[in-house]
């Protein structure tokens, strides 16, 4: 079975990076490839200017990872957890400075056992970050977060990518995507369906929606030049507009529609 098929993606450094697309599309494989800590069959990678199934332990120590599972519980602190990894760098951050950066700094001396899900993965963000990585992964980072939790996440991520940290996230959240990410790719079978910045995928050729209340009773109609629309519909009112709405692609909207279509015609091919 072909996790990933013929994936070719660029990503500048400094850039933050969104992956896309439903459970089994390949967004983690593409990762985890990227990592290091799986080979690939076939292609070219180069990442900090080497092949991550060549890389050494000097590579692997700019770069930072937070997987998809959860850090397992045990009997360790939160803190002697992250000042455990941060002696794996040559330059780590300050594991109290990360643990408050991530929201835990009440549960420093809390063992690991018995912190609750979503704080077992604020964990994994401040494992993944307290080696000051020039390429940071996240795979699902927010996974468990609570709102107030996840708009913290979301400050820390900008901080880093403005002090110059390359980021790839792959993520569920459409809002998380649409507030962290310059560019995101939609990921679906296997391939990329699509790349661009999440205002270009939802500011797409794809039609507006304008409606409104005419004499005979509810209007719509789907239209590339919903402004030519309205100013058109406001000289015939001959001013306001009753009940007039325009309602524009959204980054969701694009994406349901590329893994849609992407679904239904490999169904058709397999039919074939």
């Amino acid at each position: 079975m072909i996790a990933i098929d013929g994936i070719d993606l660029e990503i500048d450094r400094g850039e933050v990076f969104a992956l896309l697309g439903p459970n089994g599309a390949g967004k983690t494989t593409t990762i985890e490839i990227l990592e290091g800590n799986r080979r690939r069959d076939a292609g070219e990678i180069s990442v900090l200017g080497a092949d991550p199934a060549q890389a050494g332990r000097e590579w692997r120590a700019r770069i930072g990872v937070v997987p998809q599972t959860q850090t397992e519980a045990g009997e360790l602190t939160v803190r002697e957890m992250v000042a455990h990894f941060s002696a794996y760098f040559p330059d780590p951050r300050d594991p109290d400075e990360v643990i408050e950066a991530v929201g835990l700094g009440e549960q420093a001396r809390t063992r690991l056992r018995r912190l609750s899900g979503g704080q077992r993965r604020r964990v994994d963000v401040a494992v993944g970050i307290v080696g000051q990585p020039e390429l940071l992964f996240l795979d699902e980072p927010t996974t468990g977060f609570d709102p107030q939790a996840r708009r913290r996440f979301w400050e820390l991520i900008a901080g880093l990518a403005d002090d110059g940290t390359t980021i790839l996230l792959t993520t569920h959240y459409l809002d998380e995507a649409a507030a962290l990410a310059g560019r995101v790719a939609v990921i679906a079978g296997g391939r990329v369906v699509a790349v661009g910045t999440p205002a270009d995928l939802g500011s797409t050729d794809a039609a507006a929606m304008v409606c409104w209340q005419s004499t005979k009773g509810p209007r719509s109609v789907r239209t590339a030049a919903p402004t030519d629309c309205v100013m058109k519909l406001a000289r015939e009112a001959g001013g306001e507009v009753p009940g007039l709405t325009v309602t524009r692609p959204s980054l969701e909207d694009r994406y349901l529609e590329l893994i849609g279509t992407t679904t239904s015609a490999r169904r058709d091919g397999a039919q074939r």
